[in-house]
């Protein structure tokens, strides 16, 4: 049980037992994130032994990393095929809400989230929002699909409203775990606990780019037990 005042790491108190993580840039060599297949199996075997259950691989498709579906699938089946840890592995993609996604989204050539594959991870500038943002999550719904925006923590441009706005339009939310940390700065911290605390989020994320800055994240004593008992309602 833990005593009140004392203060926790995601890590120590066991926050990635049994975790999924719905949003990582682990799959090797297609964008910012991990660079190798050694790499990969690193971090993937790191994972294992915290326990992690799922990962959901999410790479970057945006007009500056213009990924293709089929060149994403094949790199997935390579890491799949390298892999031989317990993690169910699973391949999506993170979407920047740009003029390739609506492309995308018009055509359905799309990487959904979930067992369902009714979810679609996007994303927008940390520092403006796309033009017509909740008509493109209009769009998204009648295409069939649920968006998650990724880390509303982290982006400058919102507030108290937009995030109240964001609910009442009944859109989903993915927290990064590193908010939590401070691994973003005091701004990104003080959002994500507040949102955590109201209930705001519905799916988490390590939105891991390099194995040792998410070990950092992880192990800094931040926590304290009522952001650490709101996390494992989340999860």
């Amino acid at each position: 049980m833990f005593h009140l005042g004392r203060r926790l790491t995601v890590e120590g108190a066991g926050v990635l037992q049994g975790f999924t993580d719905w949003h990582c840039h682990i799959l090797p060599g297609v964008d910012d994130g991990i660079r190798t297949m050694d790499e990969a199996l690193g971090v993937l075997d790191w994972y294992g032994s915290s326990g992690v259950s799922q990962v959901w691989l999410t790479p970057h498709i945006m007009e500056d990393i213009p990924n293709s579906t089929e060149s994403l699938r094949e790199r997935f089946a390579q890491l799949c095929e390298a892999y031989r840890g317990p993690i169910r592995l699973h391949l999506a993609s993170e979407n920047m809400m740009d003029n390739l996604f609506l492309e995308r989204l018009a055509s359905r050539d799309l990487l959904p989230l979930g067992e369902e594959g009714k979810l679609l991870l996007v994303e927008t500038s940390y520092f403006n929002p796309p033009v017509d943002l909740y008509g493109i999550f209009e769009k998204i719904r009648e295409a069939g699909f649920e968006p998650l925006l990724a880390h509303p923590e982290r982006y400058v441009y919102m507030d108290t409203d937009d995030y109240r706005r964001l609910a009442d339009e009944g859109i989903l939310l993915q927290m990064n775990i590193p908010s939590l940390c401070g691994a973003y700065g005091r701004e990104a911290f003080d959002k994500a606990r507040r949102l955590l605390s109201e209930g705001f989020y519905d799916r988490c994320g390590s939105d891991l780019h390099r194995l040792t800055h998410f070990q950092g994240a992880v192990r800094q004593k931040v926590l304290d037990t009522k952001t650490v008992k709101n996390l494992n309602d989340l999860l």
